[in-house]
């Protein structure tokens, strides 16, 4: 029972990076209809901003994961501006294209800047606390309740705000939000401001536990979109409960099964739920 508990706990904090991934890359196609390839890449950057900002400046930990928020969602704005915008009404191969060289383009610039070596963000939440027989870090359990935080305030924003409102607007029906004069530009930047913001956060969460490297944004890409397909293109309730099934699904695959092939469990449990529900577990009317 014990070892059941161990593993949902990780599970936990696994789904929680799944999550916090996953909504970044419904949102943006919920917006623009962009199966944007190069979230990853904002992993990417937000895992190296985070250590080098901490190296360099000697920071805390939470103040170098603010400037990577800003960096990214900085950087998610020009990608927006300058990628993806012009190729609005280009045919849907193009955007695609354009993602993929992205992610090669980053992984490129970080190797060549930072090198290829594996590095370790050392974080002040590295105690070990046990509850009724299961070891919690209190690393995970801070990316547990931060990605809890996140997704609270991000749905605050959405339904009690009228930038947020107009991102749901938007998500409905594009049409009726030009008729009533919502500026899809502005809600496009602020769209790819709050996905980069929220990769940001996932990797300076995860990179203490699962270090940083050039690669790191290939996997968890992989998965987030098995997390948004499983939930339903551009539902954020099932981009949630992807992320948990998902997280879960692979700790304690990896412990009953096998650690080998947890990662071949993501894409099993899609295949599972594709031919139940081709649609996913929610559809887009959730939003």
């Amino acid at each position: 029972m014990e070892l059941f508990l161990q593993q949902l706990f990780n599970g936990l904090t696994l789904g929680s990076v799944y999550i916090l991934v996953g909504i970044g890359l419904t949102l943006v196609f919920g917006i623009l209809h962009v199966p944007n390839f190069a979230h990853g890449s904002l992993y990417l950057i937000g895992g190296y901003i985070t250590l080098i900002v901490m190296r360099s400046w000697g920071v805390h930990y939470f103040i170098a994961i603010l400037v990577s928020i800003l960096v990214v969602a900085l950087l998610a704005v020009l990608m927006e501006r300058i990628v993806f915008h012009p190729l609005r009404n280009a045919p849907p191969i193009h955007d695609k294209i354009a993602a993929i060289g992205l992610v090669l383009f980053f992984e490129a610039l970080v190797s060549l800047v930072w090198g290829t070596e594996y590095h370790r963000l050392l974080t002040p939440f590295d105690q070990t606390l046990m509850v009724s027989g299961v070891a919690m870090t209190t690393q995970r359990i801070l990316v547990i309740v931060v990605a809890g935080a996140v997704v609270t305030l991000l749905y605050l924003f959405l339904k009690k705000t009228m930038i947020g409102s107009s991102i749901i607007a938007m998500a409905q029906n594009r049409e009726g939000a030009f008729l009533v004069g919502i500026n899809a530009n502005v809600v496009a930047m602020m769209t790819f401001a709050i996905s980069g913001a929220l990769a940001a956060i996932a990797a300076s969460l995860a990179s203490p536990i699962n270090l940083v490297f050039p690669a790191m944004g290939h996997l968890v890409i992989l998965k987030a979109f098995v997390v948004v397909i499983i939930g339903g293109m551009g539902s954020i309730p099932g981009a949630i409960i992807g992320g948990l099934i998902l997280g879960i699904s692979e700790s304690l695959g990896a412990t009953y099964i096998s650690n080998d092939y947890k990662d071949m469990i993501a894409f099993l449990l899609l295949i599972i739920i594709m031919t139940a529900r081709p649609r996913g577990l929610f559809a887009k009317e959730a939003y």
